[in-house]
C-alpha cells in the first residue's frame, strides 16, 4: 500500500471517529440549506470510517478510493459553509478563517490521492 493511501485512510479514521466523539462542529458546518444535520453527520462519519477500512485491504481498495473520492466531493460544499461562517463570525480568529479558506483547494490533491488508491491493489 501507498503512504500517501495509508495516510488518507488514518485522515479518514480519524475524522469518521470524530463526527461521532463530538459531533456538533460538524452540525454547524452541514449547508443550511439541508435537513436533519446530526444524522447527515452521523451519516458521513459512517461513511468515512468505511472508506477507512475499505482503504486498508487490497480487495475493497478499488471500491473505496473511488467512493472515498466521491465523499469528499461531497463533503465539499460543508467545507465551504464552514469557510463562510468563519469569514462572517466576529470571533472566528484570523488565523482560523484564513485556514477554512487555504483548506479549500486541499480538496483537490485528496480526490486525486483517492483515486489513484483505486488502482492501487
Amino acid at each position: 500500500m501507498r503512504r500517501d493511501t495509508a495516510a488518507l485512510a488514518a485522515l479518514f479514521a480519524v475524522a469518521g471517529v470524530g463526527h461521532f466523539v463530538k459531533p456538533e462542529p460538524f452540525e454547524h458546518i452541514v449547508p443550511k440549506s439541508l435537513p436533519a444535520k446530526r444524522e447527515l453527520v452521523y451519516a458521513s462519519g459512517v461513511a468515512e470510517l468505511a472508506c477507512s477500512a475499505g482503504l486498508l485491504h487490497p480487495r475493497t481498495r478499488p471500491v473505496a478510493g473511488r467512493l472515498a473520492a466521491l465523499l469528499l466531493a461531497a463533503v465539499f460544499p460543508a467545507n465551504v459553509q464552514m469557510a463562510l461562517d468563519a469569514q462572517r463570525s466576529s470571533k472566528a480568529p484570523r488565523w482560523y478563517t484564513i485556514g477554512t479558506f487555504l483548506r479549500l483547494p486541499l480538496q483537490v490533491p485528496l480526490i486525486r490521492t483517492a483515486l489513484r488508491a483505486s488502482s492501487d491493489t
